[in-house]
């Protein structure tokens, strides 16, 4: 893991939450994108070298919406910039994680990705981000 790649905030509005995003960091959002796969839609702002994703789910039963309804709105999850996805997998499995997704999927921001299960990172959900060349 070279470096923390962004912090996920589930978001139950994604318009609302822009507008308070935008008067904290004093800009707005730089890119919009839909994750189908996912069931979510995503916004991304900078804030230095920092990236921030508030995600707010697209359908009832997408893993945000379940998410939203048990936690409430929040940080969701932190994503680590990983050089090569397919064998930080492994490493982490072979270290004792549960990965959730052990075939990386494209996820937001040209990404290929991978979650840890929380229960096996003191209940953070983690991800694995590798940008896809």
């Amino acid at each position: 893991m070279r470096k923390i790649e962004h912090i996920g905030i589930a978001v139950k509005d994604l318009e609302v939450s822009n507008l308070v995003f935008e008067k904290l960091f004093g800009a707005p959002a730089y890119k919009f994108e839909d994750v189908e796969t996912e069931g979510v839609t995503t916004s991304f702002f900078m804030n230095g070298p920092n990236k921030i994703e508030l995600l707010a789910a697209t359908h009832p039963d997408s893993p945000i919406a379940k998410f939203l309804e048990k936690k409430g709105e929040g940080i969701h999850h932190i994503a680590f910039d990983v050089e090569n996805i397919v064998s930080e997998i492994a490493r982490l499995k072979k270290e004792g994680f549960m990965v959730l997704n052990e075939i990386p999927k494209k996820g937001a921001d040209n990404k290929l990705v991978a979650f840890l299960h929380p229960k096996s990172t003191n209940g953070v959900l983690i991800e694995l981000c590798q940008e896809i060349k």
